[in-house]
């Protein structure tokens, strides 16, 4: 899988950080998403997927591999 973060659609909200930590942050400047990892385990993939359907902004996106 890999993860896409779009700053500038980014409003800022925060859900990803909260949510995955590991895997997001938020800048200090401005708070927009700051991706840690663009490419975790697919063990992840529930936690990711649920990033992606909270984000206000939809600032996040996921590309599944196919067939993984």
């Amino acid at each position: 899988m890999r993860i896409t973060a779009d700053r500038e659609a980014c409003c800022a909200a925060g859900q990803c950080a909260l949510i995955a930590p590991d895997l997001f942050d938020q800048s200090d400047e401005d708070g927009t998403v700051v991706l840690l990892d663009a490419r975790p385990d697919a063990v992840r993939l529930d936690i990711v997927r649920e990033v992606v359907s909270r984000c206000p902004a939809g600032a996040i996106r996921l590309e599944e591999d196919p067939g993984a």
